[in-house]
């Protein structure tokens, strides 16, 4: 057997609820005090065997111990799909202290992807000893990534449900989908989503952090990751690309892959090995379209500049009809323009004392590669 192979294995959860694993193990020597390792989880709908690549070409030649596994309720894993639950939680905590065992080596950290970033972040905030994490494409809020302003991304989450069959979902998550879908019972989104967000929590979290997030990405977006940014007070740094859910392109094949998974690397030699600089910059840009560059930024606050643009809408000023729909556009000059972060649309309206919301939609323009759409902004009356 290769030693760079992966092997597949079953892992029991507490529960008898039986994983599928496998471990990537690099072809040098062990340390003396056993390989560091890194636990690797893949996004929603994905298997174990979509992490095995990032193992086999980046971390084991850096000389890391992967285990990846199969999330519950996906591929050949037991279980309930309960979207990084509090049970989700319980099994990250035993695959570290299973992998521990075996390398005799708690130097561990953790990558996820989308659904295993989120799994990162609640199992780093539940107090799974990770000595370091890199969460991917993925959100610290979950009502406001999926229902933005109590409004939802009702077509994405749709797309999401079906990524795993309802016969393999939670009770607790299954009752809830009537609300994620129309956003008709917040409390419920909120009481559900609550366990699963852990920004409220990352404040006190201390592990050294690495978000990687896409530049455009229609699901979770860059306020998700800012947000994060600004809560953490331990070791942090942020690299902004072109990979992510659409209209982003998949974290695997992105043209600036080889830079962000060198940099996770290079996260892990650091706080991991104890190698590598320290002084790295705090926020890192992969250009779009990529040209094999990047631009660093000292602050965490990307952009450097916030920029408002006001502007007459040409047509009618009176909605009417039986739908309540009046489109008016304008184009912006002076670009190209591209936003990073939270992008805020400011309707002033009158006579609307019927009215239950305002709904304005920031589109892509004609140039998608440096425009990116804010998902619905809901302007209660009186805004």
């Amino acid at each position: 057997m290769l030693a760079a192979t992966p092997q597949q294995l079953t892992i029991a959860a507490s529960d008898g609820a039986k994983l599928a694993c496998s471990v990537v193990v690099p072809d040098t020597p062990a340390p003396a005090g056993g390989y560091p390792s890194v636990i690797l989880f893949h996004g929603l709908g994905g298997k174990h065997e979509d992490m095995e690549p990032l193992a086999t070409q980046f971390l084991a030649p850096a000389g890391y111990e992967t285990l990846e596994c199969d999330a519950r309720g996906h591929g050949l894993s037991e279980g309930l799909f309960g979207l990084d639950g509090p049970r989700d939680v319980q099994d990250t905590r035993e695959l570290f202290t299973w992998l521990s065992t075996r390398t005799g080596n708690t130097s561990i950290g953790a990558l996820g992807i989308s659904l295993g970033g989120g799994a990162v972040w609640n199992a780093a905030v539940a107090g799974v000893p990770f000595k370091a994490i890199v969460p991917v494409i993925t959100w610290t809020n979950l009502a406001t990534a999926l229902a933005p302003q109590g409004l939802s991304k009702s077509g994405l989450v749709n797309y999401l449900a079906a990524l795993v069959p309802e016969s393999r979902w939670d009770p607790e998550l299954l009752a809830a989908k009537p609300s994620l879908v129309s956003s008709t019972n917040m409390a419920t989104v909120n009481a559900l989503t609550a366990s699963r967000s852990p920004l409220a929590k990352l404040s006190s979290l201390q592990t050294p952090t690495l978000m990687i997030q896409g530049r455009r990405d229609f699901l979770f977006d860059i306020d998700q990751a800012l947000a994060a940014y600004k809560a953490l007070k331990g070791p942090k740094r942020l690299y902004v690309g072109n990979l992510g859910h659409s209209p982003g392109i998949s974290p695997a094949t992105a043209p600036d892959a080889a830079i962000y998974w060198g940099e996770a690397v290079k996260w892990f030699n650091q706080f991991l090995k104890q190698t590598g600089a320290v002084n790295q910059p705090e926020v890192e840009l992969g250009h779009d379209p990529f040209d094999g560059k990047t631009t660093e930024f000292k602050s965490a606050q990307p952009p450097p500049i916030i920029k408002s643009t006001s502007v007459m809408l040409p047509g009618s000023t009176t909605m009417s009809g039986s739908n309540g729909k009046v489109v008016r556009s304008v184009r912006i000059t002076g670009g190209p323009h591209e936003t990073f972060g939270d992008s805020t649309v400011t309707v002033r309206y009158s006579g609307a004392q019927d009215w239950d919301r305002l709904v304005a939609v920031l589109a892509l323009g004609s140039t998608p590669i440096t425009c990116r759409r804010r998902e619905d902004q809901t302007l209660r009356k009186g805004s």
